[in-house]
């Protein structure tokens, strides 16, 4: 693993993903790593973040709605 070979040289840093299953890293890895999110809305169109960091994983996701913004996903259901 990347993240564990770079923690055991010494390595000090942050790692972003959008893939939920690296958040399960820090599980292995004795209270060297942690997992931490900013939490963000939707906001005229715009997508707003709060940068606080907060501890723990995620637990909304942004994808669908800024798709929607932007017009590539539509919420209406198939006809």
């Amino acid at each position: 693993m990347v993240v564990g070979a770079l923690v055991q040289r010494g390595a000090i840093g942050l790692v972003t993903t959008h893939d939920l299953a690296l958040a399960q890293i820090p599980e292995s890895m004795n209270g060297r790593a942690q997992n931490l999110h900013f939490e963000d809305h939707l906001e005229n169109g715009q997508l707003i973040f709060d940068f606080k960091l907060k501890p723990g994983v995620v637990h909304t996701s942004n994808a669908l709605k800024l798709m929607q913004s932007i017009g590539l996903v539509s919420m209406q259901p198939p006809s």
